[in-house]
């Protein structure tokens, strides 16, 4: 029985394996032409205030209504600043790598959304906005290269552990894609936790499909020991969460303790701090997932159309033993 279990997994794993080689075949023949990364941060910053307004003139978008010229010549003097410029060239003298990352990512996007249009993309330095890493508008792409230093830089020492393992270069094209889905998934319908599981779970699911060659565990931000630690527990989190009854809880402290970026998930149990923090989001991404390979004939529009309870009654999900 054993034999005959382990060779239909095989066959699943292999026809599963074929049809997302098809798919690549696909994506590989998508047109995009050459993705120019323009450097908002070398021209702004290596910059005198006389040439402030052809700076500009070149990216009004940039520059809000209702400041006064010395809020940038200010910024452009700022030692400070000056200094930040420094690191981000440091580490990122040129951006080859991205170019070719945002090449394939638009390849995936215009395979999935042939309508889209090929953005603009600016990288630039947002003096640590952590909220705004990457921002995806429509035609526009503006990426925060200061904010991708490396967890140990200096610059981060502020910054709560669990945020800055997201400072990492690897992390650019997850939160640009976390930046593209936000106009793709529908809200939530409603405040239970599993919505909110639910709505993530589909943004990690549309890293699956835009980004592939991408680490899971960056997918979601975790650390190779955090992900290992969600996929070593899985079925403990599922039983945990089946047993308290928190599916269709709207109790708000749920949110907080499973969904929110924190440094780990709040069971109020020994193991708590082992735990990576956003396990519910995680969770959410395995029911989708579970939910695509038992609806075949689903496409990524319905997907993302779809609420929270029709992907989990028709998931079948079941954790790994």
């Amino acid at each position: 029985m054993k034999k005959y279990i382990l060779f239909i997994a095989v066959v699943l794993l292999a026809v599963s394996c074929k049809k997302e080689n098809v798919v690549e075949e696909k994506v590989a023949g998508v047109k995009v032409g050459k993705i120019a990364i323009e450097r908002f941060d070398d021209i702004f910053y290596n910059s005198s205030p006389q040439d402030l307004p052809k700076v500009k003139q070149q990216f009004p978008y940039l520059f809000p209504a209702g400041n006064a010229d010395t809020v940038w010549t200010n910024k452009i003097k700022n030692p400070l600043l000056q200094e930040l410029h420094a690191e981000v060239d440091k580490k990122f003298p040129n951006t080859n790598f991205l170019e070719e990352d945002m090449a394939a990512l638009m390849q995936h996007i215009k395979y999935y959304y042939p309508q889209a249009p090929t953005p603009k993309v600016i990288t630039l330095i947002s003096e640590m906005d952590y909220a705004n890493r990457a921002i995806y508008a429509d035609t526009l792409i503006l990426i925060s290269l200061d904010l991708y230093l490396g967890k140990n830089h200096r610059f981060y020492v502020d910054f709560p552990a669990y945020q800055k393992e997201e400072f990492e270069p690897s992390q650019i094209m997850p939160d640009v894609v976390t930046a593209f889905s936000q106009g793709s998934i529908a809200p939530p319908r409603d405040h239970t936790l599993l919505s909110a599981m639910i709505y993530f779970g589909k943004e990690l699911y549309i890293k699956d499909l835009l980004i592939p060659d991408v680490a899971d565990n960056n997918k979601i931000g975790y650390t190779k020991e955090k992900y290992d630690w969600a996929v070593a527990n899985e079925s403990e989190v599922w039983k945990y969460f089946v047993e308290n009854k928190v599916f269709y809880s709207t109790d708000t402290k749920l949110i907080g303790r499973f969904i929110s970026p924190a440094p780990f998930s709040k069971f109020y149990l020994g193991f708590d701090e082992e735990s990576p923090g956003r396990i519910g989001q995680w969770l959410g991404w395995q029911i989708v997932k579970a939910y695509m390979e038992n609806n075949k004939a689903v496409t990524l529009p319905q997907l993302l159309a779809a609420d929270a309870k029709t992907i989990f009654d028709n998931s079948k999900y079941k954790p790994k033993k």
